[in-house]
């Protein structure tokens, strides 16, 4: 294969460190299936490495606000050069958490009950009552890998919560806590041939799936097939293909649920998921019979159908 392909990952978010490792995994696997790589370490600029390298494809690596967020796809699409993972506006509404619930909502996908702040002024006891939850998720809006999330059950800890929410981004969501299994489906393709992978539970070895559990090797356990009955775990996965096919969304996603009383609540979606020695969707691809590297080619070779 002679294909030119650049590898963006790093960046300036919060997310950055796993960025960085799920970048270089992906650009060792192209290059072991002979692809011409090249890789960037994204600090807000692209214009002069697309020139000079003029790529055939950009597998967009990039986790949290830049990369996940329908930002440089704006900018390759304005360049015309395709890119692995959905367009703009899917990318834009799935990062943004608010305005992806209020996509579950209307077409009636579970997703649990929340409040959407821009201030500091709620109280616990309010939204405990609203929520009607003693136990109450505290998220920043529009980041990703559980950075900023905490989970409190009093006002000191909801006051916490509400500062370091805060301290990442504009708008917070406050979100009922479900308590359950906390699984992750995995999605792969483009119509007609998109395909499920298999659920993965997620077990921390902590009491939270928190930062450090998800990147950390050895402090969570990927549980497959999922501890749940098998009617759930097809719901599931029925509601992970509907979230793929209504966004529509391309080449690859991941939407993690909790299930509550065997009913599967749809958490976030995430358009650009890790692709680290502990991340979930490699682990799915590998349950499905599909090696890290035959999945990171899938996805290239998807991009590649988009090229004029």
């Amino acid at each position: 294969m002679n294909e030119r392909i650049l590898v963006v990952y790093g960046g300036i978010s919060e997310e950055r460190e796993v960025s960085l490792r799920s970048g270089c995994a992906i650009a060792q696997s192209l290059r072991k299936r002979d692809f011409v790589v090249q890789e960037l370490d994204f600090n807000g600029r692209i214009e002069d490495v697309l020139e000079k390298f003029k790529p055939d494809v950009v597998f967009i690596a990039l986790h949290g606000p830049y990369g996940e967020d329908g930002t440089i796809q704006g900018a390759l699409e304005i360049m015309g050069i395709p890119y692995t993972g959905s367009a703009v506006l899917q990318s834009a509404l799935c990062m943004n958490k608010l305005f992806s619930k209020y996509l579950f909502n209307y077409f009636n996908i579970p997703t649990p009950p929340f409040l959407y702040l821009e201030d500091k002024d709620l109280t616990y006891e309010k939204a405990s009552e609203s929520l009607l939850s003693d136990r109450i998720v505290v998220k920043p809006v529009d980041l990703g890998s559980t950075i900023g999330v905490s989970i409190v059950s009093d006002e000191k800890s909801f006051r916490d919560a509400l500062n370091l929410a805060f301290s990442f981004s504009r708008g917070v969501i406050v979100e009922r806590f479900i308590k359950g299994i906390e699984i992750t489906i995995s999605v792969i393709g483009n119509e007609p041939d998109i395909r499920v992978l298999p659920a993965i539970e997620i077990a921390p070895v902590h009491e939270y799936y928190d930062y450090f559990s998800k990147y950390t090797p050895g402090m969570s356990n990927h549980i497959i097939p999922a501890r749940i009955p098998k009617q759930v775990q097809e719901l599931a996965s029925d509601i992970a293909r509907k979230v793929y096919v209504t966004f529509k969304l391309r080449d690859f996603s991941r939407v993690d649920f909790m299930i509550g009383e065997n009913t599967p609540y749809v958490l976030e979606v995430n358009t650009i998921p890790g692709f680290t020695d502990t991340s979930l969707l490699p682990d799915a691809a590998k349950a499905a019979g599909i090696s890290f590297d035959d999945l990171v080619e899938f996805i290239v070779s998807e991009a590649l159908k988009r090229k004029q």
